[in-house]
C-alpha cells in the first residue's frame, strides 16, 4: 500500500486516493462509479429514447384534456391493439415526460458525478505527484522502450538529455533513487482532464433534457384562424395573431412559399410582429412559432336565447373523419355544457347531404356521445339548435403554428461544445511519459528510455527519432542484447506492477 492511502476505519472508508465518506453512503458511491451501473443507465437511457422514437407520442393539447386523450388512446388502439391500456400504464405515450425517463436521468447525473469525483484525485495526483520510480522490469517490458550505450560518462549523457528534453517542451524530474541516475519527464500533463470537461458536459446536458421535459413545452399545431388571437397559455401570458396568410406554388403545383404574419402580444401588449415561414420563425423570450400548416376555417357566431354573442370566430376545420370524407372542427361551449363540431366535405370529396358552400353544426353535450341537434346551413345563415343560436359568417383561412419553448436548449447547446472541446484537448493532447536511466558501462554510460504508452504508431515514430538524434549527439550505439525499438510482445503483468496507474 502507498504512503498516499489511508487507513480504514469503522467509521470512515476513502477511496483510492483522498476521498472520505461514512461508511453507508461509500456503498452507495461504490455502487453509482460501478462499470456496471453506468452501461445499465446508459442502456435503459437508449431504450426509452428508442421507445419514445418507434411508440406515437401524444400531444400535450391531448394529455390537457381527459376526453381528447381518451379519443387519442382511440386512434391508436387499432395500431397498438391490446398493448393500448399496458403502454399508457407505463407512460410510453409520453416518454420524454414519465418518471421512468426523469428518473434515468437523475441517476445517470448523479453516477457520472460520482465518477468525476473518483477520477479527479487520480489524474491530480498523476498530473502534481507523478510516478517517478520504476523497476528494471520496466525497461525492459515496457510498450517503448530504447538501449543505447554512449561513449560520453553518465553525468555528461544525462545532462544533454535533461536539456534536450526541456527543449522539447517536456516537464524534468530526477529521480534520487538508484541504480544509476533516473529521469522522470512529461509533457500535456493538464489535457487528461478534458474528461472531465467532458463528463461535465454529459450532465449539463441531461439537466438540459430534464428543464426542458419539466418547465417546457411544446404544441405541434396550434390553429390560429386569420383575424383572431389565440392564447397559448402556459403561464406565458401570451396571445398571438394572425393577420393574413398567403400561399405560393410553382408551376407544376409543388408549394413554394407559406408565409403567415404574426403579432405577438404579452399581458394585452403588443411585443412582435413578423412574417413566418417554416425555416424563419418567431421568436420571444425562448418561445418559438414556426409555420407548420394551413387551411380553412367557418366563421361562427354563437347567441343565447337573449340575443347575447357568446363566440365569435373561426373554427379551424384541422380534423378529418377516419373515412377521410370530411374536414370538421371543434368549438368548445364550456359555459354552456356543449360542444359543437363544424363539418364539411373534405378537399376533393363530396357529401349529399353537405353541398359546397355549406356546413353542418353537430351539437353535444361536453363528454357525450349523444347529439342535441344537426342542422346544415350555408353562408350567413342562422340555426337553433337547442338554446343556442348559429351563424355561418363566412369561410377564411386558418394558419397552424407549432409553438415550443425549450428553456433546456442553451444548456445542451453548451454542454455539446463541451463535450467537443474536452474529447479534442484529450484525443490531441495526451499526456505524454518518459523514464530515462542512465549507468556508467565501461568508459562510457548506457542509456534507457522507456514510456507506457500503447498502440501509439505515431509516438512510437517519435520516440524513436528522438533516440536517434541522442544518439548522433553523444555517438551512441545499441546495447548488445537489447531492444532499440518498442516491444510489442511484452509481459503487461510486469509492467503494471511496475509503473503506477
Amino acid at each position: 500500500m502507498s504512503n498516499d492511502t489511508h487507513l480504514l476505519t469503522e467509521d470512515t472508508i476513502e477511496s483510492a486516493d483522498t476521498i472520505r465518506m461514512p461508511r453507508p453512503l461509500y456503498k452507495v458511491y461504490r455502487v453509482f462509479i460501478s462499470k456496471r451501473t453506468g452501461i445499465g443507465l446508459i442502456l435503459a437511457m437508449g431504450f426509452l429514447t428508442l421507445m419514445g422514437t418507434l411508440i406515437q407520442q401524444s400531444t400535450e393539447n391531448n394529455r390537457a384534456d381527459a376526453t381528447a386523450y381518451a379519443d387519442w388512446l382511440d386512434s391508436v388502439r387499432p395500431r397498438y391493439q391490446g398493448w393500448t391500456g399496458v403502454l399508457d400504464l407505463l407512460g410510453m405515450f409520453n416518454v420524454f415526460g414519465s418518471v421512468w425517463f426523469k428518473a434515468v436521468n437523475v441517476l445517470l447525473c448523479i453516477s457520472i458525478l460520482c465518477c468525476i469525483l473518483h477520477r479527479i484525485p487520480l489524474l491530480w495526483k498523476r498530473a502534481t505527484r507523478p510516478q517517478l520510480h520504476v523497476t528494471e522490469g520496466f525497461f525492459a517490458h515496457a510498450s517503448i522502450h530504447h538501449d543505447v550505450t554512449a561513449p560520453v560518462a553518465a553525468e555528461q549523457s544525462l545532462e544533454h538529455l535533461r536539456t534536450t528534453m526541456r527543449r522539447k517542451g517536456y516537464r524534468v524530474i530526477d529521480d534520487p533513487r538508484g541504480p544509476g541516475l533516473n529521469l522522470y519527464t512529461d509533457k500535456f500533463r493538464w489535457p487528461p482532464f478534458g474528461t472531465i470537461f467532458a463528463h461535465v458536459a454529459f450532465v449539463i446536458i441531461l439537466l438540459g433534457v430534464l428543464v426542458t421535459s419539466n418547465t417546457g413545452f411544446s404544441e405541434d399545431n396550434v390553429p390560429v384562424s386569420i383575424g383572431d388571437r389565440v392564447d397559448i397559455g402556459h403561464g406565458t401570458g401570451l396571445t398571438i395573431t394572425a393577420t393574413s396568410f398567403s400561399d405560393t406554388y410553382y408551376e407544376d403545383g409543388r408549394p413554394k412559399d407559406y408565409v403567415s404574419h404574426l403579432v405577438l402580444y404579452k399581458d394585452g401588449v403588443q411585443v412582435k410582429e413578423q412574417d413566418t415561414r417554416v425555416n424563419e420563425p418567431l421568436r420571444y423570450e425562448g418561445v418559438k412559432f414556426f409555420q407548420a400548416s394551413f387551411g380553412f376555417a367557418a366563421r361562427i357566431q354563437v347567441k343565447d336565447s337573449t340575443g347575447k354573442v357568446l363566440h365569435e370566430g373561426g373554427v379551424p376545420l384541422q380534423y378529418t373523419t377516419e373515412d377521410q370524407k370530411n374536414s370538421f372542427g371543434k368549438l368548445p361551449l364550456p359555459d354552456q355544457g356543449v360542444d359543437a363540431f363544424v363539418i364539411t366535405a373534405a378537399s376533393g370529396q363530396t357529401d349529399a347531404q353537405i353541398q359546397p358552400g355549406d356546413v353542418a353544426i353537430k351539437v353535444q353535450p361536453t363528454d357525450q356521445d349523444s347529439t342535441i341537434g344537426q342542422k346544415v346551413i350555408t353562408q350567413g345563415q342562422t340555426a337553433q339548435i337547442g338554446d343556442l343560436t348559429y351563424t355561418f359568417l363566412r369561410e377564411q383561412q386558418y394558419t397552424g403554428l407549432m409553438v415550443s419553448d425549450d428553456p433546456g436548449a442553451l444548456w445542451v447547446w453548451v454542454g455539446s461544445t463541451m463535450i467537443v472541446a474536452g474529447m479534442t484537448i484529450t484525443m490531441f493532447f495526451r499526456h505524454r511519459r518518459i523514464w530515462v536511466r542512465v549507468q556508467p558501462s565501461g568508459d562510457g554510460s548506457r542509456i534507457r528510455l522507456a514510456s507506457s504508452e500503447r498502440h501509439d504508431t505515431a509516438y512510437e515514430g517519435w520516440v524513436s527519432r528522438l533516440v536517434d538524434d541522442l544518439s548522433a549527439d553523444l555517438g551512441a550505439t545499441p546495447t548488445p542484447g537489447h531492444h532499440t525499438t518498442a516491444g510489442r510482445d511484452h509481459d503487461r503483468a510486469d509492467l503494471a506492477s511496475t509503473v503506477g496507474a
